[in-house]
């Protein structure tokens, strides 16, 4: 046994120099890719606030105004599945006392927001314009995408993927090494798409213009490649 550990030794020492000598470092490598499209739904997400002397008229006057807004929106074509309540809230309204030395409650606010999921683009000013008939008075946002989106990530994925590589055999070139196989793949983060398209007010008594320009869909992969000699 005395003889043979070193000779074991010996034998793995020279395994190990052996692969070290076999490599030749490795490129990592992040490819990003982003892809304009016409959006085909609009999200919107309005409500409505309205004050009463106690919690409950605020409330039933909410109710009320809100009934209205839904039932308004409803005759504007929208269904009942794209018809979200996203935030309920009822608030004491503080105020300080005569004397000024502590706050009390003088009257309630309730607020009651929806989110809209419109997937006719041209009737999104028509329903901006009948909720705000109808009572909605707080607008939150005004977004704008896709009804399915994934067609357009893979799209933008396989981007990604092409601009890594293309990258990877730019540097390798540039360092005078050949690119290898790949290591590894990871989807990352992709970069926050820019400011959405603009939009404004008008008038309730005339359809609320809106313009849905285009959506970004943003992709990016990170790739790890053996480079060679």
């Amino acid at each position: 046994m005395r003889i043979l550990l070193p000779l074991i030794l010996v034998s793995t020492m020279g395994l190990a120099s052996a692969s070290l000598a076999d490599m030749t470092g490795n490129l990592t490598v992040t490819g990003i890719s982003t892809i304009a499209e016409v959006p085909d739904m609009a999200t919107i997400a309005l409500g409505v606030t309205t004050n009463g002397a106690t919690a409950a008229a605020a409330m039933s006057a909410n109710s009320e105004a809100l009934a209205a807004v839904m039932k308004r929106l409803k005759a504007a074509g929208i269904d009942d599945r794209d018809i979200q309540t996203s935030n309920l809230t009822l608030n004491p309204d503080f105020v300080p006392n005569s004397a000024g030395t502590a706050n009390e409650i003088q009257g309630y606010t309730a607020n009651n927001m929806l989110t809209i999921r419109v997937r006719a683009l041209d009737k999104t000013g028509a329903v901006l314009d009948a909720a705000i008939a109808d009572g909605a008075n707080t607008l939150n946002s005004l977004t704008f995408g896709l009804q399915t989106p994934r067609p357009e990530e893979d799209k933008a994925r396989k981007a990604a993927v092409a601009d890594a590589i293309a990258r990877a055999k730019l540097l390798a070139e540039a360092a005078g090494s050949k690119l290898g196989q790949i290591l590894s793949i990871q989807e990352t983060s992709a970069p926050e798409p820019g400011p959405g398209p603009m939009y404004r007010m008008a008038d309730a008594a005339t359809a609320v213009p809106v313009a849905g320009g285009e959506v970004e869909v943003s992709a990016a992969v990170t790739i790890v490649f053996a480079l060679g000699q």
